[in-house]
């Protein structure tokens, strides 16, 4: 498990966070995918007046990815605004899970700078997924 996220992820991740559409929580969070052809794919959370109806930053750089063609998160980092961590909702630890192997490191970054490293299998332990 590496120790530091990739800088091009927490720019492709960041940018993202900046164009998130978050009128209702204000609270802006960007994802960004390293799929297993080497493509960047990136995501934001976008609420609507159906709150809490709107997607998750990771919904939208998984489905980013899967609209290209690839299949594998290879690795993956999530940013929000401010010192709070935005560790993946249940939904999304999911959805990543559909993707990645359990070793998947998925990094969690603050604009503050503080970074939280986890394992996939960690936040979501004795996971249900389809075995091909």
């Amino acid at each position: 498990m590496s120790n530091t996220p990739d800088h091009a992820l927490v720019v492709a991740a960041k940018t993202a966070m900046e164009n998130a559409y978050a009128p209702y929580s204000k609270y802006q969070v960007g994802a960004a995918i390293r799929a297993e052809n080497g493509q960047i794919y990136a995501g934001c959370n976008v609420e609507n007046a159906a709150y809490p109806e709107g997607t998750c930053a990771e919904a939208g750089a998984i489905a980013a990815m899967i609209a290209a063609g690839a299949k594998q998160i290879k690795d993956i980092v999530i940013i929000a605004v401010g010192d709070v961590e935005a560790a993946p909702c249940g939904g999304c630890r999911q959805k990543i899970n559909e993707f990645a192997e359990p070793d998947l490191t998925i990094f969690v970054v603050s604009t503050a700078g503080d970074t939280t490293r986890y394992s996939l299998g960690e936040i979501l332990p004795h996971s249900f997924k389809l075995e091909a």
